[in-house]
């Protein structure tokens, strides 16, 4: 018998082998599950609960996140107190509150002059520049080179529909005149406390808006429940 068969019906050997362990193994795993049935039931609860657990956990933050926007209202004391980053925050959510449903705080290093983004019902595309002054109308005031930058990028970068700048400070004679020419829109700290009172949505306090997308260019709708 040559050496090459020896080695096929060895390695055929081992695999039948393994086969008879394998079944083996199976019989007993079998016969053991058959035994102590009541531990698959358990586990099997364990991992509803477990799935349960998450999905209610999910639910909650949906709804925290949801509550958190619903009747949403700031002062302009709470504003003066917050961190720049948080005033961006607070920002995101009085947008969020006012029926954007893709709300989105991007500022940040490389934010290119975008603080805050998001879609109005009515499918026009907001872009918002937030400077924050610690000290209100004591603080300095945002200067034309703010908007210079925002207007850089608001609608060649970002592709916004309506471009803003949000301060709870005070804006330059300068600056405003560039937004005029610019047709960028300004939410100073008068505007702002009447904005976060929550009695109209942005979009009814500012002038001069562009006109709604037509419907096939909106945002499309979100699945109900979500």
């Amino acid at each position: 018998m040559s050496r090459r068969r020896r080695k096929s019906e060895e390695d055929l050997l081992v695999a039948l082998g393994a086969l008879v362990l394998v079944g083996i193994v199976l019989v007993k795993v079998g016969q053991w599950v058959w035994a102590h049935w009541w531990v698959l039931v358990v586990l099997g609860l364990l991992v509803v609960l477990t799935v349960a657990a998450l999905v209610y956990r999910k639910i909650g933050q949906m709804r925290a996140a949801q509550l958190r926007v619903e009747g949403l209202t700031y002062s302009l004391g709470q504003f003066d107190a917050m961190h720049h980053s948080a005033f961006e925050h607070a920002i995101r959510d009085l947008l969020a509150r006012d029926g954007s449903r893709d709300a989105l705080r991007c500022g940040g290093r490389g934010d290119l002059g975008a603080d805050v983004k998001g879609h109005d019902p009515l499918g026009r595309y907001w872009v918002i520049q937030c400077k924050h002054r610690r000290n209100g109308l004591s603080g300095s005031a945002v200067g034309t080179p703010d908007l210079q930058t925002l207007n850089g990028t608001g609608r060649p970068v970002h592709k916004g529909d309506v471009v803003v700048l949000v301060t709870n400070g005070r804006i330059s004679a300068p600056a405003r005149e560039f937004a005029r020419q610019q047709r960028l829109h300004l939410v100073d700290r008068s505007l702002l406390e009447q904005w976060a009172r929550g009695r109209r949505p942005l979009w009814e306090v500012l002038p001069a808006l562009p006109a709604p997308r037509s419907p096939r260019n909106q945002p499309p709708a979100e699945p109900a429940g979500r």
